[in-house]
């Protein structure tokens, strides 16, 4: 069976509708402000090398599955650091510091928030600390060491990587650039969040009359789900439905929007797609996602390497796309609904829908991006 067809077989793992849905643009641009997302566009569109990021057509797989368009937003050619956190946590990096040479900066991470935290601190000329966990590939170590920075692996999970980077920091007065929020906690999220929206401005731009019906957007802690819902919110002049999507093992904002409340969840299989493997909803994030998400949907890691093979080799689209683990879900979980006739339905997948998804990294680990290629 040729890959083309399998695609008609794909399920994805939970289907949630989420009762309190109520989109308010004012409630969403308190959280995240219009000055905020403004300012963000404002300083990265001068940054050297800024160009705005592909948007397309995956034309062959929305023929597939009877629908007017999918617009697939191409983060791989994003500076050269090929993951959307390039615009977030180097963006953070440069409000916080205000230009003073001598802030020493930290972080913790699964990879693509570090790279860019270590980027935009060699940028500037500081030193920067970067912890990661056991379970942070060798590969991704050694990128952000390619940017000056002292990468500290610490044994355990993300969360241990984390508690490590808090601890050190107040022990040494670094500054943290945490793409996470907590009590007291907040602004540097929501810095990293207003870098993340720059994706919807350039959207809206490229898009021009065609309305988008539907948005899927993945979410580890929420931060990228949340900055894209404020960018509907500041760019868009319409709703559109708005489906959260995350590994099964680790859908934190899906049990957090069942139980009304942010819920701690139990990962008991780390998922392949490492930066979306998190077991807990950010609090900036949840504040802008518990009221604004239409549904969220859970994926396995099954539909990884297809998913992958099939961008590469043009089977989607006219063009041959490098897209990443974590690129791979709104694509997983878009056939998966599509496949779901009741869903489907439910849901207004028809042949008017214009679907947008987040190709939201490159082969951002090199060594894990061909081993899923040539599986």
């Amino acid at each position: 069976m040729s890959s083309e067809s399998e695609v008609l077989n794909w399920k994805y793992s939970y289907f949630l509708k989420n009762e309190k849905n109520n989109f308010n643009k004012n409630d969403i641009l308190n959280i995240l402000t219009i000055n905020d997302i403004d300012d963000a566009y404002k300083t990265i569109s001068k940054w050297d090398n800024y160009s705005p990021t592909p948007l397309i057509s995956l034309n062959k797989l929305s023929k597939k599955l009877k629908l007017n368009k999918i617009f697939y937003k191409d983060e791989s050619k994003r500076f050269h650091l090929k993951s959307f956190k390039a615009l977030g946590g180097a963006y953070a990096v440069e409000k916080v510091t205000k230009g003073n040479k001598k802030i020493t900066i930290s972080t913790a991470t699964a990879g693509n928030h570090g790279r860019s935290v270590a980027w935009g601190s060699k940028k500037l000329g500081l030193q920067c600390k970067i912890f990661i966990s056991e379970y942070v590939s060798e590969f991704r170590a050694k990128v952000m060491r390619s940017f000056g920075a002292d990468v500290i692996r610490v044994k355990g999970n993300y969360d241990n990587s984390l508690n490590e980077c808090i601890k050190q920091s107040k022990e040494n007065d670094w500054q943290i650039v945490q793409d996470v929020a907590w009590e007291d906690y907040k602004l540097v999220p929501k810095l990293t969040m207003a870098g993340y929206s720059v994706m919807m401005k350039e959207i809206s731009e490229k898009i021009n009359n065609q309305k988008i019906t539907h948005v899927i957007l993945q979410a580890g802690v929420g931060g990228m789900a949340a900055a894209m819902v404020a960018g509907i919110a500041r760019y868009l002049n319409y709703i559109p439905k708005i489906i959260i999507v995350e590994p099964e093992n680790a859908s934190c904002v899906l049990e957090s929007i069942k139980n009304g409340k942010i819920k701690k969840i139990t990962i008991k299989k780390e998922s392949l797609m490492g930066g979306m493997s998190c077991d807990e909803v950010s609090l900036v994030p949840w504040e802008i996602l518990k009221n604004s998400v239409d549904y969220c949907v859970s994926i396995s890691d099954d539909y990884i390497s297809k998913t992958i093979k099939s961008l590469a080799n043009s089977e989607f689209s006219n063009e041959k796309i490098t897209g990443g683990e974590c690129s791979t879900p709104g694509i997983v979980s878009l056939v998966g609904l599509c496949n779901d006739t009741q869903v489907r339905k439910k849901i207004n997948l028809n042949e008017d829908s214009n679907v947008l998804i987040f190709g939201c990294e490159g082969d951002a680990d090199e060594e894990l991006y061909q081993k899923l290629l040539n599986s």
